[in-house]
Formats: structure tokens, C-alpha cells, sequence
């Protein structure tokens, strides 16, 4: 019997966005049955050999429901553990406190009173996905509604400097399959972009790109860390996406490591990117 593979969506986007759509050929070249299904569906997803998390972008705003469901699926790809630490922001201070180039973060939970940076900055919710409830001030700003606003939500907030590269150069995201380095893209600037009609994205200027030796290393000392803080093999992250800006000195700084939900840029890769990912499946189950 053919090993099954589901790939995990939402009700409003229940095929994903089309970045996925040659994974499926893919996965069925090497032997599996494919399909898609909304987390929160009917579908038993207990009787698949893979449940891969690809366009599951309602969470943000039911991440215990979703946590639960996660819990309860013990092929999920990348793990309920991963997702639980993932998708709270806050894990960018403990990569700060490993010693990585991050962006500078600071958390303040409902209840903590705010400081913000004397240069341009942006606050955003620790959980949240596309940029939705982000927001850029400028330097001597008094951001304090806006924290309250994310903190009545339930949320906490951080707060970081604003990076003005991202202006010109926009973001680079590195993509890991199976803890190996794949392929690269560049995102233009997000904030000011206009959302997806589905309501769960901000729509994103895309193109490949060749990421510079800087940026590759820091990406690699990323996952390192992160996998020593789950306390897990890289090999065992069926993808990441390292998503890195430049910062005022011209080095590469962390801004989100993605392992839970992110777009993989297919469409930008080379063609074989997605073989690669039906393959680093194919190891997980082995």
C-alpha cells in the first residue's frame, strides 16, 4: 500500500496559495498518496503517514485549538513541539540570549508597561502570521495604544527597531529541507502591502535569490541553536525558512525563523526544489 501524505491547509485557503502545487507531483513520484485537507476538518488525519503543516494560516487567532489539534497528530511534520515553540515570538529572545544575530526583541506581556527605542520601530503580536497586527513608528512615538490593543487581544507585544533595509533590499529568506540548505528568495518590504483577498496574508513581491556567505552561515548557526533548544536533531525539521535582514552595519540579522507554517517559495526555486522536499518526507519516515 502506497504511504499517504496530507497536506495540512485551512477552510479558506483548503488547496493552499498554488506555492505547493509541485509538491504534489513530487510526492507522488515517489510513491505516495497525496491530498489536502483543513486542519480543523473532518478529515482523519490520524490514519496518514505524513501530516505536513503548509497553509495553515487561521492559527493565530486559535492557537490553543490549534495546538490541541497538533497534539493529537503523532505524524505531524514539522512536530507539536516545534509548532507550540514556533508560533510565539518570543523564541526570538532566546536565540538573542544564544548569542545569534537577531533583530533586537523585546517582549512585554499584558500587564508590563512598554519602552520603546529612540529610533524608528515596530510592534507586532508575539503570535501572528503575514504581518497581521504589525505596525511601524517612527522614532519618539508613543506606540502605548497599540501595545494595549494586541495586549486586549490577548497577546503579547514586541517591540523591535525598525531595519530600513528592508525598504530597499527587502527580506531573504533561506529554505531548509530536512536540515539541508535548498534554495533562496528575496520579499520586498511588507508593511504597506496590501492583504490577500483570503484575509490571511499580505500579499509579497517574490524572486530568487543567491544568498551571500554571510547570510548562509548565519542561517546554519540558527538552526543549530534552535535545534539545540528543542533539544532535536536539524535533521529532523522537515523544512525551515530562515528569514534574515540587513542590518545597519551591513551584516545579516535574523528577523523569524519559520517552522511551522511558512511558504517555501517553490515557484522561485529551481525545479528540483520540490523533489528535494518529497524526499526529505521520504527520510522523515524512515
Amino acid at each position: 500500500m502506497s504511504p499517504t501524505a496530507v497536506l495540512v491547509s485551512c477552510a479558506e485557503l483548503p488547496s493552499g496559495d498554488g506555492d505547493d502545487d509541485a509538491v504534489v507531483p513530487a510526492l507522488s513520484a515517489l510513491g505516495f498518496s497525496v491530498s489536502w485537507a483543513p486542519w480543523d476538518s473532518s478529515f482523519d488525519f490520524s490514519a496518514a503517514d505524513a501530516v505536513i503543516l503548509r497553509a495553515t494560516w487561521d492559527y493565530a487567532s486559535r492557537r490553543p485549538e490549534f495546538l490541541a489539534w497538533c497534539e493529537s497528530v503523532p505524524t505531524l511534520l514539522n512536530s507539536a513541539d516545534v509548532v507550540r515553540w514556533n508560533t510565539d515570538k518570543s523564541y526570538l529572545t532566546e536565540l538573542l540570549d544564544a548569542g545569534l544575530a537577531v533583530v533586537p526583541t523585546s517582549v512585554v506581556a499584558p500587564g508590563d508597561t512598554a519602552r520603546f527605542p529612540s529610533s524608528d520601530f515596530v510592534v507586532k503580536p508575539s503570535v501572528g502570521a503575514g504581518s497581521r497586527g504589525a505596525a511601524r513608528f517612527a522614532a519618539g512615538d508613543d506606540a502605548s495604544s497599540h501595545v494595549a490593543a494586541l495586549h486586549s487581544e490577548g497577546h503579547s507585544a514586541l517591540i523591535q527597531p525598525y531595519q530600513s533595509s528592508v525598504d530597499t533590499a527587502g527580506e531573504l529568506a533561506l529554505v531548509y529541507l530536512g536540515g539541508i540548505y535548498s534554495h533562496a528568495f528575496s520579499k520586498g518590504a511588507m508593511l504597506g502591502s496590501t492583504m490577500d483577498p483570503s484575509g490571511l496574508y499580505l500579499s509579497e513581491e517574490l524572486a530568487a535569490a543567491s544568498p551571500p556567505a554571510e547570510a548562509v552561515a548565519l542561517a546554519e548557526d540558527v538552526l543549530d541553536a534552535a535545534s539545540a533548544l528543542l533539544g532535536i536533531l536539524r535533521a529532523e525539521l522537515l523544512y525551515a525558512r530562515v528569514d534574515l535582514v540587513t542590518g545597519a552595519d551591513g551584516k545579516p540579522l535574523l528577523l523569524e525563523l519559520e517552522l511551522t507554517e511558512p511558504s517555501l517559495g517553490f515557484r522561485q526555486a529551481d525545479p528540483a526544489a520540490a523533489m528535494r522536499f518529497a524526499s526529505a518526507v521520504r527520510q522523515q519516515l524512515a
